[in-house]
């Protein structure tokens, strides 16, 4: 509830703190007073709009503050979304600068315009004359019906299964969509892998293929190199290794002379040792390579074919062909299991679909139940507050499962009995949806907790019994949620709980709006003048009186 409200330096509020009760509190004033004001000074914490023009002192910031008592289940969903402290009270405060910068925080903490309309809108209802986009709603009209008949736990988990149905169907649209764009890749890509399964290339292949085609394609010139090398080392009339064993002996010879030739000598053994083992394994690689030219032309015919396949894929060599050749199989294996996703995909979404079903038709049965009730408490409710041949009638269609089941819930009026129900949003004046709508709530405050209720002004184009009876529609309202009315109906005031006086007085040069609470007796007085005029009668007294005491 909203326990107090702080004004400072906004329109002709220099200073201002209100104090509300728990119940039914009342605010009057003469046309003028600024009962407005203190809504608009309202409607500021409640995520509206900042305009600079307010400022009743153009050299300093205004201020509004709200103050509320919550239960912390009412607001701790919205404060975890949000990473917001809840502490025991909620504090909303709006500031706008002389420069005209507008700033919002809760409990201290900067937020934005959203947040603090999502946040308000736990808190408050704000009920204004001619203000019945609310009503019009669908959503609105479905969630009176949903109090009324009481399932909130099953409508929870039938929109939890909702949810995750949706979701499927969303990943089923996605996967088909894939696999329609899939389907017409597929056929090239089969004939792509096929081409490369029957290459039945290896790794590394083509780079081993290429060098023994260089082997092959120069096999003479190197037979022809290696027997001339052969030669020179071993079997020329003076090989190249007999003179280099001859030297080694030679320096060996001298040994004994100088301390730097035994290590020479040794060098020049392990020399002649390296050049022996390279003639023996040049003679070894003499007599492998042999000139073939069927093998010449199996591997020229081989690498045609794989150099093909690798510029066809722009690939540089065997292992990024092979990559290739995995990648277009996983894409083809891949194409399987979406085929069988989607078939499982296909029959979760019937089964659920199935359970939706059955849950929605018994979400339909509880609402349908309740409408008969509901109309006749609401027309009732009308002709109590003096719309004696206004009908409300509520309309069930059912359409695709949705969110919150499977029905198209609409308010239809007749304000003449004529029987020609229309919908609300077409057929009722702003008069009327403003008593509609307090008849609305008054009965769903009893099945669900709504926040602080304010009207403003509800009961303008009614007076004698129908005020009354307004007046005790607010006070049946107000046993258990806090109510604040804006009124000119006496019958109305008499009702409070706490009485809020809004009077204008002349300060310097300045008219300042002021608030406020109206003892007993001042009570009296006020609703007095509201019945005869600024000089009440003793009969306009003594009815005042009866009104307050009732």
């Amino acid at each position: 509830m909203l326990f107090r409200l702080v004004i400072q330096n906004y329109a002709i509020i220099e200073q201002l703190e209100v104090d509300f009760s728990a119940n039914l509190n009342v605010i009057t004033g003469e046309t003028g007073a600024g009962k407005s004001i203190l809504l608009g000074a309202l409607s500021l914490i409640l995520g509206e709009r900042a305009d600079p023009s307010v400022l009743f002192d153009k050299t300093r910031k205004c201020v509004i503050e709200g103050q509320f008592k919550v239960k912390r289940e009412q607001v701790q969903a919205f404060f975890e979304a949000n990473e917001l402290d809840l502490e025991e009270g909620v504090i909303i405060r709006r500031e706008i600068s002389a420069a005209g910068k507008s700033r919002a925080f809760i409990n201290d903490t900067p937020v934005n315009l959203g947040q603090l309309s999502e946040l308000s809108g736990l808190l408050v209802d704000l009920h204004q004359q001619f203000d019945t986009l609310e009503l019009e709603k669908s959503d609105f009209q479905r969630q009176v019906i949903d109090a009324l008949a009481g399932h909130h736990d099953q409508l929870q988990l039938y929109t939890r299964q909702f949810r995750d149905y949706s979701r499927l169907q969303k990943e089923l649209k996605e996967l088909e969509q894939q696999r329609d764009h899939a389907n017409k890749e597929s056929d090239y890509h089969k004939f792509l892998l096929d081409e490369l399964l029957e290459a039945a290339l290896q790794d590394g292949e083509v780079e081993a293929l290429e060098a023994e085609q260089q082997m092959l394609s120069h096999a003479e010139e190197i037979k022809g190199t290696l027997n001339r090398i052969c030669f020179q080392l071993s079997e020329d009339e003076q090989p190249v290794l007999q003179q280099l064993r001859q030297l080694q002996a030679s320096l060996q010879t001298l040994a004994a002379y100088h301390k730097d030739i035994p290590a020479l000598s040794e060098r020049m053994q392990s020399s002649y040792l390296e050049l022996q083992d390279i003639a023996a394994e040049v003679e070894q690689l003499n007599d492998h390579v042999q000139f073939d030219g069927e093998r010449l032309e199996q591997l020229t015919e081989r690498l045609n074919m794989a150099n093909r396949l690798l510029k066809k894929h722009n690939a540089h060599n065997t292992g990024e062909l092979l990559a290739i050749q995995a990648d277009l199989d996983q894409k083809l294996q891949g194409m399987l299991n979406l085929d069988d996703r989607i078939l499982e995909l296909q029959k979760n979404i019937a089964v659920l679909q199935q359970q939706l079903e059955q849950a929605a038709s018994a979400i339909t049965r509880e609402r349908k139940a309740k409408v008969e009730p509901f109309e006749q408490k609401v027309n009732a409710l009308l002709a109590q507050v003096g719309m004696p041949n206004a009908r409300i009638k509520v309309d069930i269609q059912q359409g695709p499962l949705q969110l919150y089941g499977q029905d198209v819930i609409e308010f239809l009026f007749d304000a003449n009995k004529g029987n020609q129900f229309g919908p609300i949003r077409k057929v009722a004046s702003g008069g009327e949806l403003s008593r509609l709508m307090l008849c609305i709530k008054s009965l769903v405050a009893r099945s669900v907790a709504l926040p602080t209720l304010i009207f403003d002004e509800i009961d303008t184009g009614i007076s004698g019994e129908a005020a009354r009876q307004v007046g005790i529609i607010m006070k049946e309202l107000a046993r258990g949620h806090q109510v604040v009315c804006i009124t000119h109906q006496p019958q109305l005031a008499g009702k409070a709980d706490a009485h809020y006086f809004v009077y204008k007085q002349l300060e310097g040069e300045k008219v300042h709006t002021h608030v406020r609470l109206l003892t007993q007796e001042e009570r009296i007085t006020a609703i007095a003048k509201m019945l005869s005029g600024e000089k009440p009668t003793a009969a306009a007294l003594e009815n005042a009186r009866e009104m307050v005491t009732q």
